[in-house]
C-alpha cells in the first residue's frame, strides 16, 4: 500500500479565524416572550463561551422510545437483507436493542457501517428534529430562522469497534471551507445513559475561541475520519489539552449541544451493549449548507412563516453517502456494488493530507485510477 500517493484537491486549512460567529457576540439579540423548553441565559452564555451546554430531560419517554423502535425496525431491515443475500446465517431475531447488531457484525463484519449508510429519517426521527421545544432552544442560537444540516448521523456504537470510536476533530474538518463562517449546532443524542464505559464524547472546552480550523489529517486507522492531533489543538487552535479535557456523560432524555469548531471525540464503547446516539445539527437558511453543493438542507421554520409545511420528500430523495462518494470517484457505484459495501467515501478525504492508506481510500483511490 505504501507505493499509493494521494494529494488532496482542495486545501482545508484557510487560516481564516472567525471567533465572531462563535463567541458571545453571536448571541441573537431578541425582545420576545421566552418560549416553551428554552434555556437560560446562563445556558445560553455557556454555550457561546464553553462552545457547549449539556442539557438535560430535554425529551420525553415517548418521543425517544418511538426512536428506539424505528432503530429496531432498521436493524430488522438489515438483518433480513443480510440473511437473503446470504450473507448470514442468523437473523438474531431473539436478541433486541442492546445487542443484536452486535451479533450481526460478527457474522458479517461491517453490519454497523450498512446500518450507517442506510439511515433513513422515519417519522420517529422527523419528530425528534423538528421537536417544537428543542427547535425553540436552537432558536436560541441561531435566530427564528431555522434549517437541518444536510449532515446528521444515527450511529449504533458497538463494543470495541474502531469504525464507530469517532478520533478527534472539528466538524468543520468535513464541511466544505464555507461552513467555516456559519454557526451549525449539533446536538447529540444518546437513546441510553452514555457513560465514559460505554463511549460518551470528550470536549476540549474553548477550543473555538480562535475562530480557526485547525490542520486534520486522514484518514483515522482502519477508518473514513479526519484526525486532529493534539499537538495541533495546542499550536493552532491556543488549548491547554491537559487543562481543557472535558468528559460529557449524557443521561438518557438529555443532549449534549455543541457549536461545528469545538475539538471533540468519542471515546471506546468497552461495556457489552450497543450505546446508540444520534446527530442532529441546524443552521440558517440563509447561508450556504456547507456541504459542497451536494445536498440541500431543509427548512423547518422561518420568522414569517413558523408554521412552515417541511419537504421531507426532496430532503430523503438525495442519499447523502451515494452522493458524497460519486463527488470523488468518477465511476458511479452499481446499486448492486453499493448494497454491501462497508467502505465509505467523501470531499473531506480530498480535503486533507492523506496519512494513513486503508480501504477507504484505495477503493476512491482505484475507481479513480479505472474510470
Amino acid at each position: 500500500m505504501s507505493d499509493v500517493s494521494f494529494k488532496p484537491t482542495l486545501d482545508g486549512y484557510t487560516g481564516e479565524e472567525h471567533p465572531e460567529v462563535y463567541d458571545t457576540r453571536a448571541i441573537p439579540k431578541t425582545t420576545a416572550e421566552p418560549k416553551v423548553g428554552q434555556l437560560s441565559q446562563e445556558d445560553v452564555r455557556k454555550f457561546f463561551e464553553d462552545g457547549y451546554v449539556l442539557v438535560k430531560d430535554v425529551f420525553s419517554n415517548e418521543k425517544l422510545e418511538a426512536c428506539k423502535n424505528a432503530i429496531n425496525q432498521m436493524a430488522d431491515d438489515l438483518a433480513q437483507k443480510l440473511y437473503k443475500a446470504g450473507k448470514i446465517t442468523d437473523l438474531c431475531s431473539d436478541s433486541g436493542f442492546s445487542d443484536r447488531l452486535i451479533k450481526l457484525e460478527k457474522q458479517f463484519p461491517g453490519a454497523n457501517v450498512l446500518f450507517i449508510k442506510q439511515a433513513k429519517m422515519t417519522q420517529a426521527f422527523r419528530d425528534l428534529w423538528t421537536d417544537d421545544a428543542l427547535l425553540n432552544i436552537i432558536e436560541q442560537l441561531i435566530g427564528p430562522d431555522i434549517a437541518g444540516s444536510p449532515v446528521w448521523n444515527l450511529r449504533a456504537k458497538v463494543p470495541r469497534d474502531e469504525a464507530t470510536t469517532v478520533p478527534w476533530h472539528q466538524d468543520n474538518g468535513y464541511f466544505d471551507t464555507d461552513s467555516y463562517r456559519v454557526l451549525v449546532p449539533t446536538a447529540w443524542i444518546p437513546f441510553v445513559d452514555a457513560t465514559e464505559t460505554n463511549g460518551c464524547l470528550q470536549i476540549m472546552t474553548g477550543g473555538h475561541k480562535s475562530g480557526k480550523v485547525a490542520t486534520h489529517q486522514c484518514c483515522h486507522g482502519g477508518t473514513w475520519y479526519v484526525m486532529l492531533e493534539e499537538e495541533e489543538m495546542e499550536k493552532t487552535l491556543g488549548i491547554d489539552v491537559k487543562k481543557d479535557l472535558r468528559t460529557c456523560p449524557v443521561p438518557f432524555g438529555s443532549m449534549l449541544l455543541f457549536n461545528n469548531l469545538i475539538p471533540h471525540r468519542s471515546l471506546d464503547n468497552i461495556s457489552d451493549h450497543i450505546r446508540w446516539s444520534v446527530d442532529l445539527r441546524w443552521q440558517s437558511p440563509n447561508h450556504p449548507y456547507g456541504y459542497y453543493n451536494l445536498k440541500d438542507g431543509v427548512v423547518f421554520r422561518t420568522k414569517d412563516d413558523p408554521n412552515h409545511v417541511v419537504d421531507w420528500d426532496t430532503f430523503d430523495g438525495v442519499d447523502r453517502f451515494q452522493v458524497t462518494n460519486d463527488a470523488v470517484t468518477e465511476k458511479p457505484q452499481e446499486a448492486k456494488e453499493a448494497e454491501f459495501d462497508t467502505s465509505i467515501q467523501g470531499p473531506w478525504m480530498k480535503k486533507w493530507e492523506i496519512v494513513h492508506i486503508n480501504k477507504h481510500v484505495l477503493k476512491m483511490h482505484s475507481e479513480e485510477k479505472s474510470a
